[in-house]
């Protein structure tokens, strides 16, 4: 569980792998996760300042068209 930190993309938005995404605090420190593959944002589920539990979708991808 954390609070969402800062949102860096939005849907439509094309990443590439290792891109951040999303920055999440939680208990002081704080993770910044990143683009598992490129792709396109297909749906941003929270924005900053909400508090998320653990396991909670942030973030949905949909391949690139190379992939």
């Amino acid at each position: 569980p954390g609070v969402v930190a800062e949102v860096t993309v939005a849907p439509g938005d094309v990443v590439e792998a290792g891109q951040p995404l999303i920055v999440l605090e939680s208990m002081k420190l704080f993770q910044t996760l990143t683009a598992p593959r490129a792709g396109t944002v297909a749906a941003v589920a929270v924005t900053a300042g909400e508090t998320v539990p653990a396991g909670h979708r942030l973030v949905a991808l949909a391949p690139d068209a190379t992939s």
